[in-house]
C-alpha cells in the first residue's frame, strides 16, 4: 500500500509491505539513523503506535525537501494514509487522533522594509 504526506515543504512517499519483519527505512537508511532526535522518531511512527501495528508492516519511506522535523511530519501523515489504505478499519482511530489531516501551517514570508515577516526596524526617538 502507498501513502503520501507533506508538512511545510517536505514531501514523503510511503510504501507498506505486509508480513515483514517490521523494519523501517527512510531514504534507504535505517529509521533510527535518519531521525536522530527522539521527538522526530516518536512523531514519525506515531500512527503505528496508535494502531498497534508496529511489527506488522515493513515501511519504506522516500522523503524530499524541508528539514528533519518537517520530514518527520510528512512521514507521519503518509504513514497514516498508507495504514488507512491497507486496513480501512483503522480509519476511525486515526481520525480520532487527527493523524489523517495535513498540518497546513507554513512559514510566513518576509516583507520588504522589515527584518523578517513581522519584525520592523528599531525605533529611535531622537
Amino acid at each position: 500500500m502507498w501513502g503520501t504526506g507533506s508538512r511545510k515543504t517536505a514531501v514523503a512517499r510511503i510504501r507498506l509491505a505486509s508480513g515483514g519483519s517490521g523494519k523501517i527505512l527512510v531514504n534507504g537508511k535505517p529509521f533510527e539513523k535518519y531521525f536522530t532526535t527522539e521527538q522526530n522518531r516518536v512523531d514519525a511512527i506515531e500512527p503505528l503506535h496508535i494502531t498497534r501495528t508496529l511489527g506488522k508492516y515493513d515501511v519504506f519511506a522516500s522523503v524530499k525537501g524541508g528539514g528533519i522535523t518537517g520530514q518527520a511530519g510528512a512521514v507521519r501523515l503518509g504513514l497514516a494514509r498508507a495504514l488507512k489504505a491497507a486496513e480501512p478499519s483503522l480509519e476511525p482511530k486515526l481520525k480520532e487522533e487527527r493523524l489523517l489531516s495535513r498540518d497546513q501551517r507554513m512559514k510566513e514570508r518576509k516583507k520588504f522594509g522589515r527584518h523578517g515577516a513581522r519584525r520592523g526596524t528599531q525605533f529611535s526617538k531622537r
